[in-house]
């Protein structure tokens, strides 16, 4: 939380807070006095983690924190929740560049999502005399913020009526414009395959449209996988699978997060972000396996699986994309369980049409602490997309390679527009420094970094 994060005339009185690298502790501590040598010894403390270091009169003199290496972004994730409740400022580091990392870990790492149970621990505060440092920090603190609480929301308090609603906050701060299309006016104005997975629901289906920036600034376009519920349709899931799918909506929490990102830093570029957001659901209307959908695109569809409803969405999604002639597109979707057993959950899969634009990312999510790995368009395998009585199914047949002809599906809808399309968890199934259990931003800071790179 960004709150944790103060500029340092608002700090009534400060801890130092000395952060290092493993590898110069012991220098560090061959330079203290001998009561520095003793406290840390009757503590027990070994060079790793935090620790409070105090003066005579029994108040603290100043505070220690070591970690790995300070080229992890996350490295200080932990340090909100190690230290006291209190004021700190760092003692022994003024670079922008690392100054920005340990704020970042430090406003992520005291994340609490309390839409539904309060957590009124006091927390540990970081004081910045930087100013630029403290709003950037700040507004990459807010980016994930937003991300997580969205991905975090039951989706009974976020439908995508709900999604909208967030929408319209985020576009309101920065003076963007959000449009809607709903419910059957998405078939009125030809969107039938969002339509067509969201019709079952009582929450009516809708395209969110957001845009934001100048008209002469290159065009850029976010599209994100908005299902607020994944019952797996009349394909139901079994229970188990089920448990997790208010996430489903991670795509669309991603694109706001790093349109949040993109507005905040005033990036020039021309934003447009494109929201499908539906439930799928199970009711009289739902849509068939065996039925065949005619796209926004004009390609028909049959329908294999009807679990295979993120890919559906998107494609009308992505066709509509394509009537602004962007430069790039990047899409986002908690798309597929082969993704996750190919890379695991904690490392986001892409695909792109661009090789050289595969390298950069890559380079640059390196760079932030925020890894992507390329996966193939393995062209070969679009025979597994092939239909009898259509132009293609929307799921192959066959359980292997099943996050390639997800993407080869939708690569179908972006003719030769450069565009990359993110397959990811949105989810941390365990505790990491700076990245409790749950929602999570997966993807977005190597975007952002890229976008920068090349705009900024």
């Amino acid at each position: 939380m960004s709150a944790v994060l103060l500029a340092a005339d608002q700090a009534e009185s400060t801890i130092p807070l000395t952060i290092l690298e493993k590898e110069n502790y012991e220098h560090w501590l061959a330079q203290q006095p001998q009561s520095v040598h003793n406290w840390l010894a009757s503590v027990g403390f070994r060079g790793n983690g935090a620790q409070l270091l105090p003066a005579t009169d029994g108040n603290a003199s100043g505070a220690l924190f070591v970690c790995e290496s300070l080229d992890d972004m996350f490295a200080a994730g932990d340090c909100s929740a190690l230290l006291p409740a209190g004021h700190y400022h760092i003692s022994n580091i003024d670079q922008p560049e690392s100054l920005l990392a340990i704020a970042f870990a430090w406003g992520v790492g005291a994340y609490r999502f309390e839409k539904y149970k309060q957590n009124n621990q006091p927390q540990a505060c970081l004081a910045l005399s930087d100013d630029t440092v403290l709003k950037t920090a700040q507004d990459m603190i807010q980016a994930v913020r937003w991300t997580r609480d969205l991905i975090n929301t039951p989706a009974a308090d976020m439908m995508p009526q709900d999604l909208a609603v967030a929408a319209e906050a985020i576009a309101l701060q920065f003076g963007a414009s959000v449009s809607h299309v709903i419910g059957d006016d998405l078939l009125a104005q030809n969107y039938p395959t969002i339509h067509a997975v969201g019709r079952a629901s009582e929450h009516a289906p809708r395209l969110i449209d957001l845009r934001w920036g100048n008209d002469d600034d290159p065009k850029i376009t976010l599209v994100g996988k908005g299902v607020c519920f994944d019952s797996g349709g009349l394909d139901l899931k079994p229970s188990n699978a089920m448990r997790l799918m208010k996430k489903d909506m991670g795509g669309a929490a991603q694109v706001l997060g790093l349109a949040y990102l993109i507005m905040s830093q005033q990036l020039p570029v021309n934003l447009r972000v494109l929201i499908p957001a539906v439930e799928n659901a199970v009711s009289a209307n739902a849509f068939r396996p065996g039925d065949v959908i005619t796209t926004r695109k004009g390609t028909t569809v049959e329908i294999d699986n009807t679990d295979a409803e993120g890919r559906l969405v998107l494609c009308d999604a992505l066709t509509e994309a394509l009537t602004d002639e962007p430069e790039i597109i990047f899409d986002f979707a908690t798309l597929t369980g082969a993704c996750r057993v190919a890379l695991g959950t904690e490392l986001p899969g892409f695909f792109t049409n661009q090789m050289q634009l595969a390298g950069d990312l890559m380079q640059q999510g390196h760079k932030v602490s925020d890894p992507v790995w390329q996966l193939p368009l393995h062209q070969p395998y679009n025979d597994m997309l092939k239909s009898d009585i259509a132009d293609m199914v929307n799921s192959a047949a066959t359980p292997f390679g099943g996050a390639i002809t997800a993407a080869l599906y939708l690569q179908h809808f972006v003719d030769d527009t450069p565009w990359v399309h993110f397959d990811v968890m949105a989810w941390n199934q365990r505790k990491l420094p700076g990245r409790p259990v749950g929602g999570e931003a997966m993807g977005i800071r190597a975007v952002f970094a890229y976008l920068q790179n090349r705009y900024g």
